[in-house]
């Protein structure tokens, strides 16, 4: 029986997205670590940043708080998910996370299944300005 390697990977060593806000970092992923399932990472969304409106067709994401405090819009409904609080966002369903408060927000967050295609897999309904900074 041949062993499977651990495939382990670093959030610091992640060069973070930030184009639509936060600093989101994809740690397990297809393209990573050769995922099938779906996928996972880290959003640091600091104080007054917010990551900005999208659905995913394919998929439904679960977001898991790990520090701090985001309130999450999800297809109209608004709400606030604290420190060891987790919320499930629906296939298809818009949503945004913002950080009102006075203290960095990192979340976990996993999607699945897959989009047929990574291309497919994320809809922006929103589009930020990079300098943008205040939700």
């Amino acid at each position: 029986m041949s062993e499977t390697p651990l495939l382990i990977r670093r959030a610091d060593d992640v060069k973070p997205e930030t184009r639509r806000g936060g600093e989101i970092r994809t740690l397990l992923s297809p393209r990573t670590v050769g995922a099938t399932a779906g996928f996972m990472g880290t959003a640091t969304v600091a104080p007054g940043d917010w990551i900005a409106e999208h659905y995913h067709p394919y998929s439904e994401e679960f977001l898991y708080v790990v520090a701090g405090a985001v309130t999450v819009e999800i297809a109209g409904q608004v709400a606030t998910v604290g420190t060891r609080e987790g919320v499930l966002v629906p296939k298809g369903a818009r949503h945004r996370v913002s950080n009102h408060g006075g203290d960095e927000a990192v979340i976990v967050f996993h999607l699945g299944p897959l989009a047929p295609r990574p291309e497919l897999g994320h809809v922006e309904t929103e589009v930020r300005d990079p300098e943008q900074r205040t939700a």
